[in-house]
């Protein structure tokens, strides 16, 4: 019907109204909140890149778990920074390392935290690629799979509720739910970094896990930006190998691949708002050009909108109390 009959304004005339047919409902219960873990005690290093975001010691850790925990937030993903790095990552599938004694930590701490643990190479090894070297400095795929496979089944004996390869190596997930399987860990969830795609959002992360590549770049084995269908084959590869839920990453630049993966694939769906994303807005707060909170909710509304089930964001604390606020 047209104006003057029809008029849509009529609904968004004060809150209550613009509540009620409101298509879109953002949750404390959509977020995972990142946590970079380090050896020591007391240790609260801050990320230049990533204002409010720190490297944390155990001790600390298990504080800001729990106060994840009191804010609502149903999960969070570790990340690690060794205290020694070599050719094979070998810190990444030590189960003395210092994510399985993060993981036992937050478990014994705060119980009902899903604890996700991410399972990469990069942060371990001494060279900052995903995986095992070639000769001639490529990454070598096949050599590379039961370290990763190893890793997730170090981290899921230590007590994670999930593992999350990010490697974008070929046949990884079938790989880590083999093992699982194989070790009576059937009961762990895979979390698949399905279309992880070579971005320029990530440089603030590497500042936080200091695993920039010390040559080259990652786009042999990440996606490549212009690339939809592609991420269709990951995700259907990904799903046929065991994986159980999916993700997109990042995700605000790929509004796109989120709603494509949502609309032809039945599975829970995670995206991961990235460091990038995170930084840009924060820079432009603290310089007074935007509001923070009104724009960051605005991000988190527009990767839900797109069909994402699960939102990882360094937002998420903010957002939960934001979100309680009303």
């Amino acid at each position: 019907m047209p104006f003057p009959t029809h008029r849509p304004r009529r609904l968004r005339r004060n809150e209550n109204w613009r509540r009620m047919v409101r298509e879109t409902h953002l949750r404390t219960d959509d977020f995972v909140y990142p946590l970079f873990v380090v050896p020591g005690s007391g240790v609260r290093n801050p990320v230049r890149s990533m204002p409010t975001v720190f490297q944390l010691s155990i001790d600390e850790i298990v504080a800001e778990a729990a106060e994840v925990h009191r804010l609502g937030i149903p999960a969070v993903i570790l990340f690690g920074i060794p205290a020694h790095k070599d050719a094979r990552g070998s810190e990444g599938y030590d189960p003395e390392g210092v994510v399985p004694q993060a993981i036992r930590a937050i478990k014994e701490a705060v119980p009902d935290l899903l604890v996700w643990a991410d399972v990469c190479l990069c942060e371990y090894t001494d060279h900052g690629h995903c995986g095992l070297l070639t000769p001639s400095g490529e990454v070598d795929n096949d050599s590379t799979l039961p370290l990763l496979a190893q890793a997730s089944l170090v981290y899921a004996q230590a007590g994670a509720d999930a593992v999350a390869p990010s490697d974008m190596m070929d046949g990884r997930i079938s790989a880590v739910r083999e093992i699982l399987d194989e070790n009576d860990l059937e009961h762990v969830v895979v979390v698949s970094y399905a279309a992880k795609y070579s971005s320029g959002y990530y440089g603030p992360f590497r500042d936080a896990a200091e695993s920039a590549p010390a040559f080259g770049d990652r786009r042999a084995y990440q996606m490549d930006p212009p690339n939809s269908d592609e991420a269709m084959t990951e995700v259907s590869l990904d799903l046929d190998e065991g994986a159980d839920v999916i993700m997109v990453k990042p995700a605000g630049p790929y509004l796109d691949i989120i709603q494509r993966v949502h609309d032809t694939f039945t599975v829970p769906l995670a995206a991961y708002q990235v460091s990038g994303e995170f930084s840009l807005i924060k820079a432009a707060a603290a310089n007074d050009w935007i509001d923070e909170k009104r724009v960051a909710l605005e991000s988190l509304i527009g990767i839900k909108r797109a069909g994402a089930d699960i939102i990882i964001t360094y937002f998420a604390k903010g957002a939960a109390r934001w979100l309680a606020e009303g």
